[in-house]
């Protein structure tokens, strides 16, 4: 029967069915191998989209065949409502990851992201409130990206959100952010959960819109909620070959085809890397603890570490001597800094990330010396952007 608004949530002590969508893919695979090896039966729905896993999945994708034969595997996509019938049928929870990523391509590909990412998640909110199951749970990826340009302080305005940044300025190599009233230089801060949400991108926008619907309809019907807004996860195992997402796979790809890195704007803008290992733990408390219930938690290392710094250890654990330019170019919807508070999550959760920068980056760095070494589509990424007139 499906609980109306005003009952208690669904218990959660003999949960052992996991629904997790996009789970043929980076952080889904991760976490369906370590729920498995903790007793749990999982069911994954996901469309092994070629951007991600190549142009014959079923057969190459080293993402699906770690995970062939221990899940039950749906190939199907979220837009679909057959698919999610099928998938939905006895899941006691939902671990929502399924959707299009990346910011710059979110900016010329709209109507495809709102229409997997935003009708996707209607579809499933649709038919868990009005047809019988027994979800107790929901958990749904955010981002990191609805934050926006995120935290700072100003010496003379105090807490402040900047908008996004205008072309023009950095058209002049200005690339910090600005907030009208503030003459001096701002002073970033952690970014926590009561920050304000503005996006700067599409994909950014389609993230908000997933956690609202979920942290919204879910409570109302009497299933739980919880949001984790990701940080940029990385590790053994992501794709080496989207040019799209994932900075340290692009690298990674580059110098191993001896190809130069261009490091846009000025080298200094930042972001809060996170080991896969760290992301599947956290998920895996939001799973389990019913103190996760209606709660939204930012997942991340907690420190800032800015692109230039990526470029050069990158070279460094690889031993190959590519040039590194700091070119001064620019993506439009990209951020300037980011980085997480993590108070949250280890008050509520216990949640501490295991893994450091360096000690994580030399882990994934020895994975991917053992694989192949892949066609680098870089170029025909940004050649799209300036195309469309979002790389400057």
């Amino acid at each position: 029967m499906i609980q109306t608004t005003g009952k208690k949530f669904k218990k959660m002590s003999v949960t052992k069915n996991v629904l997790i969508t996009g789970g043929a893919g980076f952080i889904g695979s991760n976490l369906s191998l370590k729920l498995i090896e903790k007793g749990y039966n999982i069911t994954v729905l996901d469309n092994l989209s070629k951007q991600i896993h190549g142009e014959n999945p079923v057969e190459t994708s080293p993402l699906y065949l770690c995970i062939k034969d221990k899940v039950n595997f749906i190939h199907g996509t979220v837009t679909s409502v057959d698919d999610w019938k099928k998938a939905i049928e006895k899941q006691d929870v939902i671990v929502h990851y399924a959707a299009e990523t990346g910011t710059g391509q979110s900016m010329y590909e709209i109507q495809k992201y709102v229409d997997i990412n935003i009708n996707g998640t209607a579809i499933m909110l649709d038919l868990l409130a009005n047809f019988p199951h027994q979800v107790k749970k929901v958990v749904i990826a955010s981002s990191r990206s609805i934050y926006g340009e995120g935290k700072y302080k100003s010496p003379e305005l105090g807490i402040v959100y900047p908008k996004h940044r205008i072309a023009a300025a950095m058209d002049n190599g200005n690339f910090e952010v600005q907030f009208e009233g503030s003459n001096s230089d701002l002073e970033l801060l952690p970014t926590d959960e009561e920050s304000k949400i503005h996006p700067s991108s599409v994909y950014g926008i389609t993230k908000q819109n997933q956690e609202q619907m979920i942290m919204t309809v879910c409570p109302t019907i009497g299933i739980a909620a919880v949001a984790f807004r990701y940080q940029n996860v990385y590790g053994p195992g992501q794709s080496l070959s989207n040019p799209y997402t994932g900075i340290l796979s692009i690298f990674s790809t580059r110098i191993r085809n001896g190809n130069a890195i261009n490091i846009f704007e000025d080298g200094k803008e930042s972001r809060d890397f996170v080991y896969i290992d760290d992301v599947v733990d956290a998920t895996i408390l939001g799973i389990e603890q019913e103190n996760a219930n209606g709660e939204i938690f930012n997942v991340g290392s907690g420190i800032a570490t800015d692109v230039l710094t990526v470029a050069n250890t990158l070279i460094k654990q690889y031993g190959i001597d590519v040039p590194v330019t700091v070119s001064g170019n620019y993506r439009l919807g990209d951020i300037r800094h980011n980085y997480a508070d993590l108070t949250k999550i280890e008050n509520k959760l216990g949640f501490k990330p295991k893994f450091s920068f360096d000690a994580g980056v030399k882990n994934f760095a020895k994975w991917v010396l053992q694989q192949a070494v892949t066609e680098d589509k870089y170029a025909k990424s940004i050649e799209e952007m300036k195309a469309k007139g979002l790389y400057k």
